[in-house]
């Protein structure tokens, strides 16, 4: 019969003969500090006759390359130039209407929140006070864009339905279309042209490029459909990538961006001519092979952020004199993939399946650093969202910003982000 633990093992040569001695802890009353050099393991050295025992492969291996980075060390968290004064989850709400899959804001400070119900809520801030419903009889909000006046959800089913908002007496959505229109099916199944049938894997993401009236769909059937939004008809297929497409975003001067998990970036180009293929690709981005899961570009689409699967940030930087993108580095800290990314002036945010969002500081040279973890999130933070109205007390500070968090446990949280560069640091607050 084996003996437990207490009875001790069975050799005695282990046995504590005696009483048990009591070992006192050492405490020590100085506060650790940072190195000044980061400490990195050193490989042990060989000897002669080892280092010849090894073979042709072990000899040659070498590790891959490390991205630059651009990050604060999780020790120090930030640094004397960019304090937080704070960082606090303002609200938190769950509601019955499962996992947390997009959230969208409207410029008249409206945040639009999509689920695994048939329900798109719509809050009003900055109380984040339910203003409304939007129902239909499909489930599964996937991706969700407010441009001016109408609101563009798409739906597990692959179709993309739009509401008109009309904010006279209150906010009321009146159901104006569905992509693609049953006219599209018939054009479709007469003329056999795929363009107008919609698409054959779930719909991804939307982006919309307002000053040409269109409207991008991506999907995980690896393409990029354009809708032409005045007649909700399909203008174009793009064969875009090899793998399922993740993400697609567009700039104001009509530049198309897509992510896929191929490990790549596409940039497009729209060619003002007739024809069936209205857009080139101009170059291709890699992304040190990992999938791209989520793309943002700054206001100025000057800086065009990138989410992988390795838990990574990669950025690209947009030449003044070429236009041409040049990599610039990856911001490290999260531990899991980044599933969602949104900028608001000087900020970056990120949300990542390790359960928690960090925001960025970018500094007029270029630097970033994390100044805020934002933990409470019990599931994948799947959707993020700068509001772009502040509050009250935030008027004419550029330094503060109101974020929105959607994660697979179902609570949206509003969190408040304050960037006063002063020597000061507060705890981290859960919600």
């Amino acid at each position: 019969m084996a003996s437990s633990l207490q009875d001790g093992p069975p050799n005695p040569s282990f046995a504590i003969r005696g009483p048990k001695p009591i070992f006192p802890r050492s405490v020590s009353t100085k506060e650790w500090t940072r190195p000044d050099t980061l400490c990195l393991p050193v490989p042990p050295r060989l000897s002669a006759n080892a280092a010849a025992t090894l073979s042709l492969n072990e000899r040659d291996f070498h590790a891959p390359p490390i991205p630059p980075l651009s990050f604060m060390p999780e020790s120090s968290n930030l640094d004397g130039s960019e304090a937080i004064e704070y960082y606090r989850c303002v609200a938190s709400v769950l509601k019955k209407d499962g996992q947390i899959l997009c959230i969208a804001t409207a410029p008249d400070g409206l945040v639009y929140t999509g689920s695994q119900s048939n329900v798109i809520r719509v809050w009003k801030m900055p109380d984040f006070v339910e203003l409304g419903q939007i129902k239909t009889k499909a489930c599964v909000v996937v991706a969700l864009q407010v441009e001016n006046d109408k609101v563009f959800a798409a739906y597990a089913d692959c179709k993309i339905r739009v509401w008109q908002r009309n904010r006279e007496d209150g906010v009321r959505h009146v159901r104006i279309g569905t992509i693609p229109t049953a006219a599209n099916f018939f054009r479709s199944y007469i003329g056999g042209k795929d363009r107008m049938m919609k698409h054959l894997g779930p719909v991804s993401c939307l982006a919309i490029n307002i000053a040409e009236d269109i409207l991008y769909s991506s999907s995980f059937d690896k393409t990029i459909k354009v809708w032409r939004i005045s007649d909700f008809s399909c203008v174009e297929t793009i064969q875009a990538h090899t793998e399922p497409i993740n993400v697609v975003t567009v700039s104001e001067d009509g530049v198309l961006y897509t992510g896929s998990d191929d490990a790549t970036v596409r940039v497009w180009r729209r060619n003002f001519c007739s024809g069936g293929r209205a857009h080139s690709l101009t170059v291709t981005l890699p992304t040190k092979y990992s999938p791209v899961k989520t793309l943002v570009l700054t206001s100025d689409a000057a800086i065009l952020y990138g989410g992988c699967s390795d838990g990574y940030v990669h950025y690209w930087l947009k030449s003044w004199f070429s236009g041409q993108l040049q990599y610039g580095g990856a911001l490290a800290g999260h531990t899991h993939a980044v599933m969602c990314l949104s900028t608001v002036s000087n900020f970056v945010v990120s949300g990542s399946a390790d359960l928690t969002s960090r925001v960025w500081s970018r500094r007029v040279d270029g630097v970033h650093s994390c100044v805020a973890v934002l933990r409470g999130h019990r599931g994948p933070v799947r959707c993020v969202a700068a509001v772009p109205v502040r509050l009250s007390e935030e008027i004419g500070d550029e330094n503060c910003c109101t974020l929105c968090t959607g994660s697979l446990d179902g609570v949206v949280k509003v969190w408040r982000v304050r960037n006063k560069g002063i020597q000061q640091r507060d705890g981290l607050e859960k919600c």
